[in-house]
């Protein structure tokens, strides 16, 4: 029971900070994307439940920031699809990178970081990627419309898309692998310190 509740604060803190690196984020950013998207380090926070928690932890939390940023954020919704695509289900994807998590754990447990940073910048990118597809996806079948005369959609949608994901993943990476590099014991569930 004990764990469960941990569990469900846990989610609640991260999706609400995730939430607030977000809001910020668009703040600085909105004028860059005005169709939605900005350089963001709001996937940290669902990084770090998917190393603690595993994708159960990733995906709930990502889960709950892509509700978060439709009730309290600014969203950019089309049509519904694209509202779940873009918000529920890229956010949710993002917590695929706990598959990492026993790796991750493991590797900074036994003290090889090196080996912990790469697992570690592996989920980064699988997350960040599988989100990056869902917002690609969307560009092309919902944002078509803003793409100037005479160019492909699917290059604007990449281009659109890839230039603040590739950057939010680098930014999510680094911050992701120096928390770990400096408090790596802090944020190992302690069900792993045994």
């Amino acid at each position: 029971m004990q764990n469960k509740t941990l569990f469900m604060v846990e989610v609640a803190v991260f999706a609400a900070l995730a939430l607030l690196l977000d809001l910020v984020s668009g703040f600085i950013f909105s004028r860059i994307w005005p169709q939605g998207g900005s350089v963001s380090i709001a996937m940290v926070p669902i990084f770090l439940m998917a190393y603690r928690w595993g994708v159960k932890g990733g995906v709930v939390t990502g889960l709950l920031l892509g509700l978060l940023q439709i009730v309290i954020g600014n969203p950019v919704i089309a049509h519904p699809v694209q509202g779940f695509l873009d918000y529920f289900l890229a956010f949710s994807l993002v917590g695929i990178s706990g598959i990492f998590m026993n790796k991750v754990v493991t590797s900074y447990k036994d003290g090889h970081t090196g080996k912990g940073k790469m697992y570690g910048i592996a989920g980064i990118l699988l997350g960040s990627f599988l989100r990056f597809l869902c917002h690609f996806t969307s560009g092309i079948v919902f944002f078509a419309s803003y793409t100037p005369k005479g160019q492909n959609v699917a290059v604007y949608s990449l281009v659109y898309n890839g230039t603040y994901m590739l950057a939010s993943f680098i930014l999510s990476a680094i911050i992701v692998v120096l928390l770990y590099s400096g408090a790596s014991k802090v944020l190992i569930k302690k069900s792993f310190q045994a």
